[in-house]
């Protein structure tokens, strides 16, 4: 019950910031569906104890991406419109709060934690972007005969006005 929760109130939270970033209207549900996969997979990973926050965070957006770059090829819409509603559960923004409370209150060590725990789980965030990013475009390319997709424009424009391979 407490997974259906997760994935209903992280679905809704998602789609709410896919309406606050003016992605499309068709292009909502989907953001919310991004969101919530990468939340209950960043959920299941902590909750089973099966990583670390870093690690979960990473792998959390690592398959945000996977997934919004589905979306953005079966709907011909920008990727970004799927990555960054998806990666909105993910970010640490609590414990950037922390962080400056913690150091407005004049505890400088606790604020040091608090600050790097942030520090590292946007930058794991980051890097399961890029990451996901770089082996879609590799197994992109695998499959394209080692073509990046401007030739692959070039060579259908000029069979389309009949020139040569």
């Amino acid at each position: 019950m407490e997974i259906f929760l997760q994935l209903l109130f992280s679905f809704i939270f998602t789609a709410c910031f896919g309406v606050i970033f003016n992605a499309p209207t068709k292009a909502i549900p989907y953001c919310g569906l991004v969101g919530s996969i990468g939340w209950i997979v960043y959920y299941v990973l902590m909750d089973y104890g099966v990583t670390t926050e870093v690690q979960s965070s990473f792998i959390g957006a690592f398959i945000v991406a996977i997934v919004a770059q589905i979306f953005a090829r079966r709907f011909k819409m920008p990727m970004i419109i799927f990555n960054v509603s998806g990666i909105i559960p993910l970010v640490p923004g609590g414990i950037a709060y922390n962080t400056m409370r913690n150091i407005v209150e004049l505890d400088y060590n606790l604020g040091i934690q608090n600050g790097m725990r942030a520090f590292m789980i946007s930058g794991a965030i980051a890097m399961g972007l890029v990451f996901a990013e770089v082996i879609i475009q590799l197994v992109m390319r695998m499959f394209n005969k080692g073509k990046t997709s401007m030739q692959t424009y070039a060579r259908a424009k000029r069979r389309e006005k009949g020139g040569h391979l």
